[in-house]
């Protein structure tokens, strides 16, 4: 396939960014998105130009860092996967393919299309985690957790942290990443004893990085390669509503 490529590049978070059209030729289908990139870098180099930026690290589907806007949506037009599993056989020849990166103040562009999401770990620092001591690792068959309450745990964890759901939210707006890690820890025994002090100090960090509020449209949902659902959303507000009204913290 021959595609005309409408590229964001940006030196670095200060300068002004803009579009750049580039050709790429002889594109098999069989390609994955950032395959097709790399093609795209190797002719630039080899024309003394200078190399697009972006983020990718496991081009399995499952490191979340292949963020990246196309054609207006987020990691692409198919949906339930990410920009690095997405293959080019979803477009046509001589298609034109607009490439962005994500657009929320709290992801500052690094350069083109990589953008900084460290807020994300920052998130997590606040309280993503369990630091209680529950002992020696006990038989897979003994641990007390009904199957129901595993599987909903499971799916929580399967978010990526790729921040597709920030990108597809007119607001910005984290709540579907926080909600996704306050409800596995929320729903599984090892996490109760800090499940209060969890959801508030994980908020206010979302608070203080910038994101914006969820009015609960559910566009994050919708572009979330890996399907993390908003019933996610209301465990989250379940859990910070019971922690504040039983909270030592009065701020």
């Amino acid at each position: 396939m021959n595609l005309t490529l409408k590229v964001w590049r940006q030196k670095n978070r200060v300068s002004e960014g803009g579009i750049v059209d580039y050709k790429v030729k002889d594109i098999s289908p069989d390609m994955s998105f950032l395959e097709m990139l790399d093609v795209l870098n190797e002719d630039l180099l080899r024309q003394g130009q200078e190399p697009v930026a972006f983020d990718h690290d496991c081009r399995e589907g499952i490191c979340g860092s292949c963020n990246l806007f196309i054609n207006g949506r987020a990691h692409g037009p198919e949906q339930g996967t990410t920009t690095c599993q997405l293959h080019m056989r979803k477009f046509s020849d001589g298609d034109t393919i607009t490439i962005e990166p994500w657009r929320a103040a709290a992801f500052p562009i690094n350069k083109d299309l990589s953008v900084d999401r460290s807020a994300f770990d920052r998130i997590i620092q606040a309280g993503g985690y369990v630091s209680i001591n529950t002992g020696g690792t006990p038989d897979a068959n003994e641990i007390p957790i009904p199957k129901d309450i595993a599987d909903r745990a499971f799916e929580a964890a399967t978010c990526i942290g790729c921040g597709a759901c920030v990108a597809a939210c007119k607001n910005a707006s984290a709540m579907l990443f926080v909600s996704a890690k306050v409800s596995q820890l929320a729903l599984l025994p090892q996490g109760h004893v800090e499940r209060k002090t969890r959801v508030e100090n994980m908020v206010a960090q979302m608070d203080l990085e910038g994101f914006g509020a969820c009015t609960n449209i559910g566009s994050c949902a919708a572009e979330c390669p890996v399907g993390i659902s908003l019933e996610n959303i209301a465990i989250l507000n379940q859990e910070f509503l019971s922690a504040k009204a039983t909270s030592n913290n009065l701020a």
